[in-house]
């Protein structure tokens, strides 16, 4: 896939050349997603979590309308503290790219990105999914359709409907594959009582069966789901009962649209404390490391 505004840095560009391992992190989670500084630390974090495994990061952003794989540290640090900056996902990358905005990608743009520059792994913390609100669709799962990329994240964001996320999942052929548990993560919660499709033991399993599935005709997106971190993981009861609340807060206020998810997260960060902020930072760069494990094992 061809696209005229993207933009490929050197050390990504000849790391995918030279089918050496790469791993795509997005930037929403740095724009919309955390507070400052934080959005900015873990966002480091992440890329030196990729790179101590022995892989490329390759951040992902839209700079002044390019669509840009491997963010520098300047490109990095401006989006972090642009407050201006679009939420970036398919439908915002034309205007974007027209209108020459800045913006944090999506799971979705990301996918788009990494898929346009031969990236296979990408590395988030949650999936967008099925809202517990109503019938809305995150934009990222029909990206997970058709993009081939191995997807590693914790599950899904755990404000959503897991199980109609699953079962959209399923119908649309997206494999999910468990890293060492039987149980699909729910993002800041190690368990959601529901069951990923299969549990894998070993990034070499993961890659063989990644693999595997690309050769399947129109094939897409490969989750590998991996639990946060058990140090940093809240207890699901908690998390339920903040999302309630958080839930009748966004109602009363009339939030709706993609505003919609970075309200609740903020929501539950104030309710638990700020644990539940810890616990993101710990699952993203948990993922990231993961990912590029992943990353280098597809690659061999």
């Amino acid at each position: 896939m061809a696209l005229p505004y993207l933009r490929v840095n050197s050390e990504v560009r000849e790391a995918v050349d030279s089918h050496l391992p790469a791993v795509a992190l997005e930037t929403a989670v740095v724009t919309h997603g955390l507070p400052e500084p934080q959005n900015l630390e873990i966002a480091l974090r992440c890329q030196e979590a990729v790179r101590q495994r022995g892989a490329v990061p390759a951040t992902i952003g839209v700079i002044q309308g390019e669509l840009v794989v491997g963010l520098s540290l300047q490109q990095l640090s401006a989006l972090a503290s642009d407050r201006r900056a679009i939420k970036v996902s398919r439908r915002e990358l034309g205007w974007a790219t027209a209108m020459r905005l800045n913006g944090g990608t999506t799971v979705a743009a990301t996918v788009i990105a990494a898929e346009a520059a031969g990236i296979r792994v990408f590395a988030t913390g949650g999936i967008g999914g099925i809202h517990r609100e109503g019938q809305d669709v995150s934009p990222d799962l029909p990206e997970l359709a058709r993009a081939q990329v191995a997807v590693v994240c914790s599950g899904a964001k755990s404000i959503l409907n897991i199980p109609a996320t699953l079962e959209w999942l399923e119908t649309y052929g997206v494999p999910v594959l468990g890293f060492q548990t039987t149980d699909f993560p729910a993002f800041f919660c190690r368990e959601s009582g529901r069951s990923v499709g299969l549990e894998v033991g070993s990034f070499e399993e993961a890659a063989r069966i990644i693999r595997a599935h690309w050769k399947v005709p129109r094939s897409g997106a490969v989750l590998l789901a991996i639990p946060c971190p058990e140090y940093a993981a809240l207890p699901s009861a908690e998390v339920e009962a903040a999302i309630a609340s958080a839930l009748q807060e966004a109602s009363s206020q009339g939030i709706c649209g993609n505003q919609v998810t970075p309200f609740l997260l903020a929501q539950v960060a104030r309710q638990t404390k700020g644990r539940s902020l810890t616990a993101n930072l710990a699952l993203l760069e948990n993922n990231a490391a993961t990912a590029a494990s992943l990353a280098i094992e597809l690659s061999k």
